[in-house]
């Protein structure tokens, strides 16, 4: 069980606009933090980049009319802090809602920052080679304290994200584990998606 132990991962999971984004992006950028895509070749995209991409995944969710694209947000994003080498995961993720009888065939959208729990302990017995998971907290605490600054940040600016959606019983409160600034709930009450589900945003 101790390989189990320290698994999973400690998220964030938030929709802020771009603009907001670009606050985020400066503490990845003071710990010179490299933004690579997750496919075969690991693309690196620089800051501005990785804005642009943002900036496209937002405005797919915010525009009045539904665009005809869709739109992805996946990095994996490494960094150091003091003699630390980690990382973190971004990527987009939905919510599902329900339509009358049933899900919605569309998705609310958020972005999901994610670090390990576990930090990889290689070890060696009669047996073989193996390895156990011990806490990320005490094997790279800068790194811990860094997600936290970034996860601290994000959440100073946002409040849950609370919405009605219409179900066979009416009128019902959606509560997902999601952040949402302000300004990004303004955006998105006019949205396409708002508007062809009559969805209603619950923040205060």
């Amino acid at each position: 069980m101790s390989g189990l132990k320290h698994s999973g991962f400690y998220k964030l999971k938030f929709f802020i606009t771009p603009e907001e984004f670009k606050d985020v992006l400066k503490l990845f950028e003071q710990q010179q933090a490299q933004f690579s895509h997750t496919n075969y070749a690991r693309t690196k995209h620089d800051h501005a980049q990785v804005y642009e991409a943002y900036e496209k995944f937002y405005q797919y969710f915010i525009t009045q009319e539904k665009p005809d694209y869709y739109p992805f947000f996946v990095y994996s994003i490494s960094f150091s802090a003091g003699n630390e080498s980690s990382g973190l995961f971004a990527r987009n993720e939905s919510i599902r809602f329900p339509y009358r009888e049933q899900w919605a065939e569309d998705e609310l959208p958020y972005i999901m920052f994610s670090l390990p729990k576990g930090f990889q302990i290689d070890l060696e017995d009669e047996k073989g080679k193996y390895y156990i998971y011990e806490d990320i907290r005490e094997h790279q605490p800068l790194t811990y304290t860094f997600f936290n600054a970034v996860a601290s940040n994000i959440k100073q600016i946002t409040t849950p994200l609370r919405f009605l959606a219409h179900t066979a019983d009416g009128l019902q409160e959606q509560k997902p584990p999601v952040r949402i600034s302000k300004n990004a709930v303004n955006d998105m009450m006019n949205s396409w998606i708002f508007k062809k589900y009559k969805l209603v945003m619950n923040n205060r």
